[in-house]
């Protein structure tokens, strides 16, 4: 026996070991897609019914669409009515925005110059009893320093 042979002879024990290892998952395998298959074909023989079903339910529905198709048609009209009406109420409403500005600023301002005008009264009176009472403290130690000067 020459070497490649021995070569050989290894790569084919290796290949059986390798297809052997394969072939237990590859058996289980199929169990598994028995199975699937067979799901499958109970699925598709209650699907059929259900389907007949859904064929009738959605010729019901097409007649109720239709009929709300007709109602619609009015409840769009209504729809067009009230945004004119809301519209109209917006343009009133940015009216009386307006007036209500125009009126607290008219009325505002004549309130804003009487309260600055009082408060530069009741400053003005201030200022002055307090010069008074400088004056006043003023001339009480000017009399004192006298009196000192004298005696």
């Amino acid at each position: 026996m020459q070497p490649g042979d021995i070569a050989g002879l290894i790569a084919a024990g290796a290949f059986l070991m390798l297809v052997l290892v394969l072939a237990v998952p590859i058996l289980r395998l199929r169990r598994t897609i028995d199975a699937a298959t067979r799901a499958i074909e109970e699925v598709t023989a209650r699907t059929g019914p259900i389907l007949g079903n859904v064929n009738s339910t959605m010729e019901n529905v097409n007649v109720a669409l239709e009929q709300t198709q007709v109602s619609l048609d009015g409840v769009n009209a209504q729809l067009a009515r009230v945004d004119t009406i809301t519209s109209h109420v917006q343009t009133v409403s940015a009216n009386v925005a307006n007036l209500a500005t125009v009126v607290a600023s008219a009325a505002a301002n004549p309130l804003v110059k009487v309260a600055a005008f009082g408060y530069g009264v009741r400053k003005a009176a201030a200022n002055r009893r307090h010069a008074d009472d400088e004056r006043e403290v003023r001339s009480a130690l000017k009399q004192r320093r006298r009196g000192a000067h004298s005696a």
